[in-house]
């Protein structure tokens, strides 16, 4: 597939647009342990709820979710009119998705969901070049990045709303794998860092792009677990269907170095801190379930435990052959 272009206008957000310093200011472990996400439930009580995000996807105590069939994408795979804009919000890199680019162009529905989802924007947890960065685990696998598309339930015009609603938010969960080759589709956004290294830059992209051009094959798109979750970072509200999908995408070393290396997360003003290992670690499921569609992959195998030394039980189960 053609990558898209990767022409760019640079702007500078407003300081006031930068998150107050302080009392209350939340971080990662990679930035400063006195404010990562241990602490996150002393800055919110939320972050220390009953329906925490991420969590580990362990396959051998999942079911199929008997609703959870094929989801419908509309508009992903075309480029909407408008423009998109690439910035560091200080804690990640995203992808803000106008308005108007969207409305009626790019939304999810199906696969279980209760209504029509409509994108807002998508954005990226990595590690470092030591360590894998990925949010959800899957088999207690971490991966090496993790991409997040939101979306609001079109019955609402605000996050704040939305976020007073178990149902108000749908993410959609992409792992991420180190592969051979480059992944073209990823060049805009590769070329959009290096214009917004520290917190509060910005660039609109020229042109827009097919989001399903992110994302692993559409064929491969009906292998997915979903879970009752919340945002992974604070407020952490519990509002949002997940939908981790099973087929990661695939970029190449030099890719994931890009976002390991360019990006900061302070602003230009303060002492450089680089943007690594900006992801919340699985937190505890309690008493949810995890689902597993039509097509996703379910272990039936767990450790054998065995409650005898190995030498006594292989004795035993030879006596047993042996009267046979």
């Amino acid at each position: 597939m053609k990558a898209p272009g990767s022409f760019l206008t640079f702007f500078t957000l407003p300081m006031v647009l930068r998150r107050a310093a302080g009392a209350g200011q939340w971080c990662y472990d990679s930035q400063d342990v006195s404010c990562g996400p241990v602490h996150w439930k002393d800055i919110n009580h939320n972050c220390g709820g009953e329906n925490q995000s991420p969590v580990n996807i362990d396959r051998t105590q999942i079911q199929r979710g008997q609703k959870l069939g094929d989801m419908v994408f509309q508009g992903y795979d075309i480029a909407p009119p408008g423009r998109w804009r690439l910035m560091n919000d200080g804690h990640s890199v995203l992808v803000r998705l106008e308005e108007e680019t969207v409305m009626g162009y790019i939304n999810i529905s199906g696969a279980g969901l209760p209504n029509t989802f409509q994108a807002l924007q998508f954005h990226f947890h990595w590690g470092s070049s030591k360590g894998n960065g990925s949010e959800h685990t899957v088999d207690g696998k971490q991966y090496p990045m993790e991409l997040h598309i939101v979306h609001l339930n079109a019955k609402y015009r605000s996050i704040t709303d939305a976020k007073k609603d178990p149902h108000g938010l749908a993410v959609l969960g992409f792992l991420v794998t180190v592969a051979e080759a480059d992944n073209p589709n990823y060049n805009t956004i590769l070329a959009g860092l290096k214009n917004v290294p520290n917190e509060g830059n910005f660039v609109d992209l020229a042109s827009t792009f097919r989001l399903d051009s992110l994302l692993p094959g559409m064929d491969k798109l009906s292998r997915y677990y979903r879970y009752q979750g919340s945002l992974t970072t604070p407020d952490c509200a519990e509002s949002v269907i997940w939908t981790l999908f099973e087929d990661p995408i695939p970029i190449s070393r030099a890719q994931l170095r890009v976002f390991v290396d360019t990006v900061y997360f302070t602003a230009a003003s303060e002492r450089s801190v680089k943007m690594i290992n900006n992801f919340r670690p699985p937190q505890p499921l309690k008493s949810r379930k995890v689902y597993a569609s039509k097509d996703a992959t379910i272990s039936h195998s767990a450790p054998v435990r065995v409650g005898l030394p190995a030498s006594l039980y292989l004795l035993l189960i030879a006596q047993v052959l042996h009267h046979l």
